[in-house]
């Protein structure tokens, strides 16, 4: 066994704090990966504030970098002190339709198993997160790093990039297409980018009118604020496509008013609750849709698609030290526009 350092939630309710624990030894195709820096996204907040028995001690983390620290004896593609990446699902059946298909991310067998408060296909043991030291995984779930990409902010691309790259590529955005962006946050600002980088016409809506500028810094040829009525009724019958990374609760029709004619609406974030008036989808036969993470083979095709153009999030990093400060400002919407960790002090901090 290999032992390890995580920042893990202990008690119900508790703080995050150091915990000494073990990862497995590398099986025949696994990889083990230093970790150097790690995302903070949303779901991690939640699953901080969630955390219940018999989920406990949970690690959480599951956009991360860093370097192979060991590999199993039939691991062929990296060796030790290649930089990779690993993101929010590390397996899955492999034998169901959909990971036949080459769509392991939509296993139809448990679902993929996660990256933490997911249960080990082979040793039933429930995985723990990257807000640790190391991590192992099969190599089929590791990820070269380009050269050219920084590591920490190439760290949220594993999350937030895959979830909305696989979006974009499936409905086929390119040069031609109009399309708007809810939510300009983790996911929302990486997809102006892909976006306007696959040649896209890219239209950002916020509902903050202080953004507007730092989102059109980002690449968007237009913002629209959505939080005036007029505004948004102006956008009737623009766009082809609108992605939705919105995760709080709100109205969905003013954006279907907004396709054209066959125009889709997919969302990507998580709200509780939704609002649809049924009239915004029959006319325009327009198409309400969702999407999530993406396949190994896609997150490959991301990370060489931001090695060429030069793609990365736009991020703050902090300390370990600071996750208390991370996991605030991220309830308090105070991001702009992904929170990354710097493990380095870790080990230190062991008790």
């Amino acid at each position: 066994m290999r032992p390890t350092v995580g920042l893990a939630v202990h008690t119900a309710g508790g703080p995050v704090l150091p915990w000494s624990f073990e990862r497995r030894d590398p099986r025949p195709h696994d990889v083990a990966v230093a970790i150097t820096y790690c995302g903070v996204c949303y779901s991690d907040v939640e699953a901080v504030r969630g955390a219940r028995e018999p989920n406990l001690p949970l690690v959480p983390g599951h956009e991360f970098v860093g370097r192979v620290s060991a590999v199993g004896d039939l691991v062929t593609s990296f060796r030790v002190g290649d930089s990779v990446a690993v993101g929010n699902c590390v397996d899955s059946c492999g034998a169901c339709e959909e990971c036949l298909a080459g769509q392991q991310n939509h296993c139809t067998d448990g679902g993929p198993t996660l990256t933490y408060l997911g249960v080990d296909r082979h040793d039933g043991r429930r995985t723990q997160g990257g807000w640790s030291t190391e991590y192992v995984a099969d190599e089929a779930w590791v990820y070269r790093l380009p050269d050219g990409l920084d590591p920490a902010p190439a760290a949220p691309l594993l999350c937030a990039g895959i979830t909305s790259w696989e979006a974009l590529r499936h409905w086929e955005i390119g040069p031609g297409s109009t399309i708007g962006i809810v939510g300009i946050g983790g996911l929302g600002h990486l997809g102006v980018k892909f976006a306007k980088a696959l040649g896209a016409e890219v239209v950002a809506f916020t509902l903050t009118p202080e953004n507007v500028a730092d989102i059109k810094a980002l690449g968007a040829d237009d913002v629209v604020v959505s939080s005036d009525p007029d505004a948004l009724a102006a956008q009737a019958r623009r766009f082809d496509f609108i992605l939705d990374t919105a995760s709080r609760a709100h109205d969905l029709s003013p954006y279907l008013r907004a396709l054209r004619l066959h125009g889709t609406m997919c969302l990507l974030g998580i709200p509780p609750t939704v609002e649809v008036e049924t009239r915004a989808l029959r006319v325009g036969r327009h198409s309400l849709a969702g999407s999530g993470t993406g396949s190994p083979a896609r997150v490959r095709e991301m990370l060489d698609f931001c090695a060429e153009h030069g793609i990365v999030a736009d991020v703050d990093v902090l300390p370990s030290t600071q996750l208390a400060t991370a996991l605030d400002r991220l309830e308090r919407g105070d991001v702009k526009y992904r929170l990354v960790l710097d493990l380095a002090d870790l080990t230190e901090r062991a008790s």
